[in-house]
């Protein structure tokens, strides 16, 4: 992989890994598109991944760390009670929410990603992806019109339908992210709720994905151009994603009515035409 390749992916990692459009479905589409002559699964491929996603989720560290020092100084009691049983609820549907993709997780991934991981499967379902955020839109006015809720408000079998939308990030295309604030919208929370909730569970999933990654360079111990090389691209990933969060908490916050609405297009054009290219040009 060269430094421009690298710095692309990084860049599209640090975008796509928060904005619902699929940070792996765009990790496999653009190589197959600009006819990119390295491969994902070779062994050197491994340490750039891991710092790739380990920038992603300092930055999610910086941007939410006063969201994460208000929760356990509430949880710890600091605050009062109320304020103890509040953060210690939200902790508890944090927990409960990953618990469905860790799941599934270890009992399907491999086998879902070496059925769905061509770039041709990835498009498909990128374009599945819109239509999931559209349809999302569509439906969530007669649940907010019914209730209106914080994330506090939440009860844990709204979290475990939340965990169960992130379940459907194994195929690649469709976007962790999206699929999260979706379920989130359908459970009466507003898009700015439904993200802040969404990145709180992406903490610990990048986290816990990053370290058990981490764990197989032991068998594939990288050189120091690897080192440096992927040191360089989670620098950029991170910066990109800092940015990324920023935009999107101000996006959702000011266009709450169709916010999703500019991605899911975004994705169906994406995925159709990289579809088409992939399969009828190669």
């Amino acid at each position: 992989m060269s430094y421009v390749q690298a710095f692309i992916m990084a860049l599209l990692q640090g975008a796509t890994e928060l904005f619902p459009v699929s940070s792996l479905g765009h990790a496999v589409i653009l190589p197959a598109l600009l006819h990119w002559n390295y491969d994902l699964h070779d062994v050197t491929f491994l340490p750039f991944l891991v710092m790739l996603h380990l920038g992603t989720s300092v930055a999610l560290l910086v941007f939410f760390f006063r969201d994460w020092r208000v929760l356990v100084r509430g949880a710890i009691g600091r605050d009062g009670q109320r304020i103890q049983l509040e953060s210690l609820h939200i902790f508890w549907l944090l927990i409960v929410a990953t618990i469905p993709a860790v799941v599934v997780g270890g009992l399907f991934e491999h086998l879902l990603r070496s059925f769905f991981g061509s770039a041709t499967s990835a498009a498909v379902f990128l374009f599945l992806n819109g239509l999931l955020l559209l349809l999302t839109e569509r439906l969530r006015g007669s649940v907010v019109t019914r209730e209106v809720r914080c994330i506090a408000g939440l009860t844990s079998r709204d979290a475990v339908v939340i965990g169960l939308f992130q379940c459907l990030a194994f195929f690649p295309g469709l976007s962790r992210s999206g699929a999260t604030i979706c379920g989130g919208l359908l459970r009466g929370l507003h898009h700015d709720a439904a993200a802040r909730f969404s990145f709180l569970m992406a903490q610990p999933v990048i986290i816990a994905a990053t370290v058990r990654e981490g764990f197989k360079l032991w068998h594939a111990p990288p050189d120091a151009a690897q080192i440096h090389l992927a040191m360089a691209a989670a620098v950029v990933s991170g910066v990109t994603a800092l940015a990324s969060t920023a935009f999107l908490m101000r996006y959702f916050r000011s266009h709450d009515s169709w916010a999703m609405t500019p991605f899911a297009l975004y994705c169906m054009a994406m995925g159709g035409g990289a579809f088409l290219v992939l399969h009828f040009i190669g």
